[in-house]
């Protein structure tokens, strides 16, 4: 089964992905991909203590995940990605790892940012490498909460 969504939200773990996004993704793993995080064990162990109960939680390093992926480790598994930014995306697709779905969740406003919606602002880079997904044949949505139709990224 492998990846079931990947979403970008610069909180990785939080309520609404405990509470909303696993339960609607059915995912079994939640895997957060960043490399600063993955070395970050105060910032995993917090992380940790938030899983819902019969879901297991990887945070790992981009060049982890990759080679994880494959070598076939979640092959069995149905996994729900978390990650803070878009070129992490493009780097694990650029890797190999099959994507069906991109969620832009919650990508904060910050100066030199066009807002999209009222949780995704995007600098020129962001907006590339959303792009740069697309390209690459994975359609890429912004979908704050399951509840909420999602709206096509299409237009960036």
């Amino acid at each position: 089964m492998s990846v079931v969504l990947a979403r970008v939200d610069q909180r990785l773990i939080h309520g609404i992905v405990v509470t909303q996004w696993a339960a609607y993704t059915k995912a079994k793993r939640l895997m957060v991909v960043d490399d600063e995080v993955s070395q970050d064990e105060t910032m995993k162990a917090g992380m940790k203590l938030s899983k819902p109960a019969g879901t297991s939680m990887s945070i790992i390093s981009t060049d982890t995940a990759i080679q994880n992926f494959k070598n076939g480790k979640y092959d069995s598994h149905s996994v729900f990605i978390l990650v803070k930014e878009p070129a992490t995306l493009v780097k694990l697709i650029e890797g190999g790892v099959q994507i069906p779905k991109v969620n832009l969740g919650i990508i904060f406003n910050q100066s030199g940012k066009q807002q999209f919606t009222k949780m995704v602002a995007m600098d020129e880079q962001e907006k590339a490498d959303v792009k740069k997904i697309q390209s690459l044949g994975v359609p890429v949505t912004f979908h704050y909460v399951p509840s909420e139709d999602e709206k096509n990224v299409d237009n960036l």
